[in-house]
């Protein structure tokens, strides 16, 4: 069998390891923030070995992945399936702004995980949910922009997203606000209404 179109059920210890880590990786990260993540005192933590958490994350990055990856889930099925404006049954216009002001909050949310992940190497932003926001967005915007070069236009509205350049401006030496951020977006998408 094909382990990738098979993959394997995890084992019920492992599902509990799992847990017990993400359990003691959140409750260090809410009580220090992501500088205090360090991968000895999570498994510590959580009653397991280091290599342990090794082997089923890889790094702190990967660990960080995995602290954001329920919350990122919510998110996915909220623009794709959930009520209007930000899922279906609203105009392709109102449904980007919906989602890329949706998109600040949710970066804001964990602003510290997704810097931690998305700089662990040059190209880690992408793949995996940028490749999901990004095909969302193209879809969207062919239909609001018919003609448009679609995927361009959307790697240039998820690029000020970034949560490197996202907390450079919320945190740097001119503070801008979530709600600013969201405004200059808005800004931008005045021309799909054109």
């Amino acid at each position: 069998m094909d382990a990738v179109t098979n993959p394997r059920p995890e084992r019920m210890d492992a599902a509990r390891n799992r847990m017990k880590i993400l359990a003691a990786a959140a409750d260090i990260v809410a009580a220090r923030g992501v500088e205090g993540l360090a991968m000895a005192e999570v498994a510590a933590a959580a009653g397991v070995g280091v290599g342990t958490l090794y082997r089923r994350f890889g790094d702190r990055s990967g660990l960080a992945y995995a602290l954001i990856d329920e919350r990122e889930r919510e998110f996915q099925a909220a623009f794709i399936e959930g009520p209007p404006p930000l899922g279906p049954g609203a105009d392709a216009p109102a449904r980007i702004r919906a989602f890329l002001h949706a998109l600040v909050d949710r970066t804001v949310e964990q602003l510290d995980l997704l810097l931690m992940a998305e700089t662990a190497s040059p190209l880690a932003r992408f793949g995996g949910a940028y490749d999901a926001y990004h095909a969302h967005l193209s879809l969207l915007v062919t239909r609001a922009r018919p003609g448009a070069d679609a995927p361009v236009l959307a790697d240039a509205l998820l690029a000020p997203l970034a949560a490197p350049l996202l907390a450079h401006r919320l945190r740097g030496s001119r503070p801008v606000t979530p709600e600013r951020v969201k405004a200059a977006l808005d800004d931008l998408l005045a021309t799909f209404r054109a």
